[in-house]
């Protein structure tokens, strides 16, 4: 049978642990995008990062092989929603942390509005209520690319799927009690408009 092969880390860490700036942007990050921990900043660091290497490398050859190759890196990154259809190598340069991260499962279904919080989206999806083209997706940081967005939607026999339930519900209400206060506003000022002009 053999050795196992074993496993290696898809990711970089930082070259210094205690940098007050780069710890803050990743609390930033962690805090805007619901992520477990540091590590998933670190993994879409890495995929940025073998991205603009990749480009970097191209740029710089003029061979038959290298033009085949920046047009399947590019139909890639446009494939990911990172890039669009008049896209570069100069704009794979500028691509950024947060550009993977918005194309994250988790990213997309509280951003479909399928979620009332980035967490509450990480919540359905590691307990199987989402799916992707029918397909049970539970990693919230699959990157869903611009064809599978439409297809995001929530498993046919989950709870969740009918409009009614009250976790969906919820927000209608919270907007309808925005509302009412908004008009009760309005009516207070209309009262007390009409008390000065008596």
């Amino acid at each position: 049978m053999g050795d196992p092969k074993k496993r290696r880390k898809k990711y970089m860490t930082p070259n210094h642990p205690w940098q007050k700036a780069r710890i803050l942007e990743e609390a930033e990050l962690i805090k805007s995008y619901g992520l477990k921990n540091k590590k998933e900043i670190w993994k879409a660091a890495s995929i940025v990062r073998k991205f603009r290497t990749q480009a970097k490398k191209l740029s710089s050859q003029n061979s038959e092989q290298a033009a085949k190759e920046t047009s399947q890196l590019l139909s890639k990154l446009r494939r990911l929603g990172l890039l669009d259809d008049e896209g570069t190598l100069d704009d794979v340069l500028s691509l950024k942390t947060e550009d993977i991260l918005e194309r994250r499962l988790q990213t997309i279904v509280y951003r479909k509005g399928l979620a009332k919080s980035i967490k509450q989206a990480r919540q359905f999806i590691t307990h199987e209520h989402i799916t992707i083209n029918g397909v049970k997706i539970k990693s919230p940081g699959h990157l869903v690319t611009i064809e599978e967005q439409p297809n995001v939607l929530f498993k046919e026999k989950s709870p969740l799927a009918d409009p009614e339930h009250p976790e969906r519900k919820l927000e209608e209400v919270k907007e309808v009690q925005e509302m009412t206060e908004e008009e009760m506003k309005k009516e207070n000022v209309e009262v007390e408009e009409a008390k000065v002009e008596e």
